[in-house]
């Protein structure tokens, strides 16, 4: 119980610093011996690791931005390696950067970079390295596009350690492995995502049949539990991750996020003050559908259609889903194995929803109304 104390306080702390999925989006065209390029960048990276905002009034204006441009360039050309080789093995010089240009997301403003990339003949050989915010975000992913014209595309999210990528050139290649990658690492780094399902499963194995939690007696009812609260939220996002990526339904981030914030919070306080005491799974439904349009930031602005994100959308969601399993599996088998401590009902259910639904109230305080309430970053 005490080292079980010990690893919910560390994710209670850890989460203390959690921040929305970082992402960059690098698009790049292939056009003959022309290679173009394109990296979006967001504006609240960008002026996390730079303070653009000088003057502090929490906006950043475009001469803020304009005034830094060789900072922000010398920081993408440390963080964005590409090399580019002809069939004979000849480097492809690298043209000079355009004027920057801003763009919006659907999470937000994002500075435009352009350049491309000269070839003495056919193109053919291209790695990429990829480094941008790996020494303050680890969490930070490159989500990348290669256009080829009549051979295709290719699309992969890469993560910031430096590692080559090499992209074929001559066919397209699905890369669908590195979307299920990211599912797993998405809802692993989403900690509102994880408190959200560990408030759920906290009561699992209790029962309250005299308005007093006492420990379940049998197993089976605690997996059917476990497994309706699991496929309901399993179902749910994975609708409305479907519908937000292919454009169909587009609430504005800020609403999604606070929805998610006010969901933990609401969770919490369920252990606390049970209104549900069985059904749980009702409230995971409904709050499931929310928690997928978080879900959906990474697919949103792969500015793919049709059937060229049907591969992506699929992979992700199962990446998610091997994440969230990889959760229930591990904590599971240990609550029910210390569910009988006396310590378990008041401290862990008690004591953990109560740390959960202060951390989700300050969230959600931050969320709605665009603040930054102390260390505590918005999810």
């Amino acid at each position: 119980m005490r080292w079980l104390l010990i690893a919910a306080l560390g994710l209670l702390a850890a989460t203390a610093q959690a921040h929305k999925p970082s992402d960059a989006y690098l698009r790049l065209a292939l056009h003959g011996q022309v290679l173009e390029q394109r990296l979006d960048i967001a504006l609240r990276d960008l002026d996390r690791v730079l303070q653009l905002d000088t003057d502090d009034d929490g906006t950043l204006s475009w001469g803020e931005v304009r005034s830094r441009a060789a900072e922000i360039e010398a920081l993408a050309a440390q963080g964005l390696k590409v090399e580019l080789k002809d069939a004979a093995g000849a480097p492809c010089p690298a043209g000079p950067l355009q004027p920057l240009q801003l763009d919006s997301h659907s999470d937000g403003r994002y500075l435009v970079l352009r350049r491309s990339y000269a070839c003495p003949a056919a193109a053919q050989d291209l790695t990429l390295g990829y480094r941008l915010f790996a020494a303050d975000d680890p969490t930070h992913r490159v989500v990348t596009h290669l256009e080829l014209g009549q051979a295709g595309s290719q699309t992969l999210v890469i993560a910031p350690d430096g590692q080559p990528h090499r992209l074929p050139l001559g066919a397209a290649a699905p890369g669908l492995g590195s979307f299920f990658t990211e599912g797993v690492h998405h809802i692993w780094a989403g900690y509102d995502h994880i408190l959200f399902l560990l408030s759920l499963l906290l009561p699992a194995v209790l029962v309250r049949p005299s308005r007093q939690w006492e420990p379940a007696p049998r197993l089976r009812p605690v997996l059917g539990e476990v497994l309706g609260v699991v496929t309901a939220f399993t179902v749910a996002h994975s609708i409305t991750l479907a519908l937000a990526a292919f454009d169909i339904v587009n609430p504005p981030t800020r609403w999604i996020e606070s929805l998610i914030a006010f969901s933990v919070l609401l969770a919490a306080l369920n252990n606390l003050w049970p209104v549900l005491d069985s059904g749980r799974w009702r409230i995971t439904f409904l709050f499931g559908l929310v928690h997928g349009f978080g879900f959906a930031s990474a697919l949103k602005d792969l500015d793919l259609g049709g059937l060229a994100l049907a591969g992506p959308l699929v992979m992700f969601n199962l990446g998610v889903e091997a994440g969230q399993l990889a959760i229930v599996a591990g904590f599971m088998p240990l609550a029910w194995a210390l569910r009988k401590r006396p310590a378990y009902a008041p401290g862990l259910l008690g004591g953990g929803s109560a740390a959960i639904a202060l951390l989700a109230g300050v969230w959600l305080v931050e969320r709605v109304f665009d603040l930054q309430v102390l260390f505590i970053q918005p999810s």
